[in-house]
């Protein structure tokens, strides 16, 4: 008994949480929840898809640079894990059922430092590369993701600094990532493809 109005209660928070925030998004999917506190900068270009669910301390930031208009798309049934930061000046697109671990910070741009006369925070934020997230994907604890597009069903290992493509079925790690396992379809099997230390 106990379950069953533990679980109308979180499908009434969700339809609550909807109809209270809908209005901040460009889309936000039934089901879709965020958990407080939460910080939104320039919703008006946040999609958020069905049954998306985010852990407290998320933090999306989607707010276009050089007079263009960002984009940040979030798939269906995602869940996010505690401190998440999602940034976009151009387009960040998450696919379906990515699930990532704490502390967790994915973004299509960098701070420019080149003005040694200027402090950085003063300086202009720069568009890297557009970043796409393959459905499926799994990101680890304290992963950056910076500029780089990560492969459907991909696992990235904790703490590792994504700034170059992983492909679909790896498992990469490191700073910078590199990927340490594929998935073969012609053995059916995960093949390791360097020695890790």
């Amino acid at each position: 008994m106990l379950a069953i109005i533990i679980k109308i209660y979180h499908k009434l928070c969700r339809v609550i949480f909807w109809c209270l925030h809908t209005y901040y998004f460009k889309y936000l999917g039934h089901g879709a929840f965020l958990v407080r506190p939460f910080r939104i900068d320039g919703g008006d270009g946040i999609m958020i898809n069905e049954g998306a669910f985010f852990q407290r301390g998320v933090w999306l930031y989607c707010c276009g640079i050089d007079g263009i208009k960002a984009n940040l798309s979030v798939g269906k049934g995602c869940v996010f894990g505690y401190n998440n930061h999602i940034t976009s000046v151009r387009e960040v697109i998450i696919g379906d059922h990515v699930l990532t671990a704490n502390g967790v910070y994915i973004s299509d741009n960098l701070h420019e430092y080149e003005d040694i006369n200027t402090p950085i925070m003063l300086q202009p934020v720069r568009f890297k590369r557009s970043v796409t997230i393959g459905s499926g994907a799994w990101i680890g604890e304290n992963v950056s993701i910076i500029g780089a597009n990560v492969g459907r069903n991909t696992v990235i290992g904790a703490n590792s600094v994504v700034t170059r493509d992983i492909p679909d079925f790896c498992v990469a790690i490191g700073a910078p990532a590199v990927v340490v396992k594929q998935f073969d379809f012609s053995l059916r099997q995960w093949i390791a493809t360097k020695e890790v230390s």
